[in-house]
């Protein structure tokens, strides 16, 4: 199996922007997969996902993590000065065996364990997006936001039912995360790049200033 990761199927496959490198791979069937992801083992650099006999591998950069990290930061503050319990899985790998698996950003339950969780979070800086949603729809995640170009895009999982389908929404439809005003998250984000700490306090001072309005 290693051979085969040495011959991308086209030679527009690797992409690297803002440190990030991201390689697809066609053609995979699931037991390839599994024996691709054993030899990466649990390192914590890489993000593996499978979907539709497609493998992506992606080695995030500087920036990535970066963003990443702050956009996790800022919604456990809030869980935390909201007292909401809440479960962090990171980048847990969430599977529906012999069909897809992906590692999300970050990830979350709220209010008590659950097998898979409530919210997914992914940083888009090479491709995708939109796209992934047939990935977390398979696995019936509730909602998944992404993170691209300074903004958020919000998707909540709506039962029609046999046609589950994502529908494109402007604030949580996840009861704990309602009164999460994204804009105020959007701006300490920004401010983040520069200093976590000027990030977080505006960040509590946004939540003190939107709970007296309420």
């Amino acid at each position: 199996m290693s051979q085969a990761l040495l011959h991308p199927t086209n030679t527009d496959s690797c992409a690297c922007t803002s440190g990030d490198r991201q390689i697809v791979y066609s053609g995979i069937t699931w037991q390839q997969f599994k024996l691709i992801q054993s030899g990466f083992g649990d390192a914590p650099s890489i993000r593996l996902s499978y979907f539709n006999h497609t493998i992506e591998i992606l080695m995030p950069g500087r920036t990535h993590e970066l963003f990443k990290s702050i956009i996790g930061m800022l919604i456990e503050l809030f869980c935390l000065e909201q007292s909401i319990e809440f479960e962090p899985t990171g980048s847990m790998t969430q599977e529906l065996t012999g069909e897809v698996s992906l590692e999300a950003d970050e990830s979350y339950s709220f209010g008590s364990s659950k097998p898979l969780p409530d919210l997914a979070i992914e940083v888009i800086l090479t491709s995708g997006g939109p796209d992934k949603l047939q990935r977390y729809r398979a696995l019936g995640i509730a909602e998944v936001w992404f993170w691209q170009d300074g903004l958020f895009t919000l998707y909540h999982l709506r039962n029609g039912g046999a046609d589950y389908r994502y529908e494109q929404i402007n604030s949580s439809e996840i009861p704990e995360l309602a009164t999460l005003d994204i804009d105020l998250l959007t701006r300490c984000i920004l401010i983040a790049e520069t200093s976590r700490l000027n990030a977080a306090q505006e960040f509590r001072r946004g939540l003190s200033v939107n709970k007296l309005q309420n």
